[in-house]
């Protein structure tokens, strides 16, 4: 784990914890949370693309079954093209409280790491293309600066093309 000078370190997380379990070299980055402000606001003031800073969603199908879908900040999610890759009826988002039970983080600060329930990862493809991602690190206003090979590899995220541009 690396840090930038000058940035203070943050207490450890699920996500953290999940991350070191497995061996990730990850950096670590705070910024001023915002309500509602998401990839796009952390992405601006880290001075960060917003493509390569990723969102973990949590949605469930038609039987309520939980699932994460991890995309680019800028981007959104085209349910009926996910739902019709991953071979499910229908998805859509979790209401805020059901999201939280699911995953263990609140929203704003969910990491596809160390979740509460077991579920699946499905990752937009072309995050798997880029040199490297920032993502949430289990805690709001924290991102982690990791490899997109991480998600494809030890967190077992499966390719969809489901983006849709904001």
């Amino acid at each position: 784990m690396k840090r930038r000078r000058g940035e203070t370190r943050i207490s450890e997380t699920p996500a953290t914890a999940w991350l070191k379990a497995h061996g990730v070299v990850f950096t670590e980055h705070t910024y001023d949370y915002l309500e509602h402000g998401g990839a796009q606001h952390s992405a601006r003031v880290l001075g960060l693309d917003p493509f390569a800073v990723v969102k973990t969603l949590i949605m469930q199908d038609e039987r309520a079954q939980p699932l994460a879908v991890l995309m680019h900040g800028n981007r959104t999610v085209s349910t009926k093209n996910l739902a019709r890759q991953i071979g499910v009826k229908s998805v859509e988002p979790c209401k805020p409280e059901a999201a939280s039970r699911h995953s263990g983080y609140f929203v704003g600060g969910t990491s596809p790491f160390g979740l509460r329930r077991s579920m699946a990862v499905w990752v937009e493809a072309s995050v798997l293309a880029l040199p490297a991602i920032w993502i949430n690190g289990g805690r709001r206003g924290f991102l982690v600066g990791i490899r997109p090979e991480v998600l494809s590899g030890p967190l077992g995220a499966k390719p969809v093309q489901c983006a849709l541009a904001e």
